[in-house]
């Protein structure tokens, strides 16, 4: 179970569409501006990330601070809260209206999560600030866990369940897409054994983001997730009819988004290197 739960870990931090349109980031301001320009209205946006890229961290912040300073006021729902942490999220905002840092500690992952919360405490603040809804939007690591080794129903009712078509053989390419971005994500290693189980628990995550959203649908909401969570192929769009999905990058790949912007790429060791 230890083992499980570290590739799970690293799946949580990993992870029929038109053609993306794909800008570079020549000129980081204007294309800032570029993508506050689709978040207005009841627009429900899935913004990507890298997680450990400051650089896209920046430019996603700058384009959703504009936004919320001409006038936007969306529902901001966030991977890096798990969903059964709501209720502490809300109890931090009225026990201490607008601390950030109280609230990432009240409501963050417990135990050694892995994100780096100086990257989110300044979209947590703008919420605070603004007054807009603040969505923990993950599913658990150890829900993730249960998805493994007992399926859907572990983590969902029957009713969600056959909303979302869970109760049916989903599509092969969106079945074998999410085993091949798990597979690629831990570099080959993964037993096949865990394959299936965990290319499931990543479908209930996206599951659970679309989920989180629809309610503010009508006010319009943004996502804040991985890269892989955002792909229109196979990811959170494919649960949310009508969403706009876009990919912060750091490089040209052949995954599927509404949009693709190219940031700056981050220096990092090769993480698969480490395990030749």
């Amino acid at each position: 179970m230890r083992l499980l739960m570290s590739f799970l870990a690293a799946a949580t931090l990993a992870a029929c569409a038109t053609p993306a349109r794909t800008d570079r980031a020549a000129a980081p301001a204007a294309q800032a501006d570029q993508l506050a320009g689709l978040l207005e209205g009841d627009a429900v946006v899935l913004l990507g990330e890298v997680h450990d890229n400051a650089a896209v961290h920046d430019f996603r912040f700058r384009a959703l601070e504009r936004a919320v300073a001409a006038g936007w006021r969306p529902a901001i729902a966030m991977e890096q809260f798990d969903r059964e942490r709501q209720a502490d999220l809300d109890r931090a905002r009225q026990e201490r209206p607008g601390d950030a840092d109280y609230l990432i500690e009240q409501a963050k992952p417990a135990g050694k999560s892995g994100w780096n919360w100086a990257f989110y405490r300044p979209v947590v603040a703008l919420a605070l600030r603004y007054d807009l809804p603040i969505v923990a939007a993950n599913l658990s690591r150890a829900d993730g866990a249960k998805v493994v080794r007992e399926g859907y129903a572990a983590v969902f009712t029957p009713a969600q369940i056959a909303a979302a078509g869970l109760d049916k053989p989903l599509p092969a390419a969106l079945f074998d897409g999410q085993r091949e971005a798990v597979d690629r994500g831990h570099c080959g290693k993964l037993p096949a054994s865990l394959l299936d189980g965990m290319a499931r628990a990543q479908i209930a995550r996206d599951v659970a983001m679309a989920e989180a959203l629809k309610p503010y649908a009508g006010r319009g909401a943004v996502l804040l997730a991985g890269n892989g969570h955002v792909r229109r192929d196979i990811g959170v769009p494919r649960w949310l009819p009508g969403s706009v999905s876009v990919g912060l990058l750091e490089g040209e790949n052949a995954e599927r988004y509404d949009r693709k912007l190219l940031l700056p790429a981050q220096q990092r060791p090769d993480p698969c290197a480490a395990l030749d």
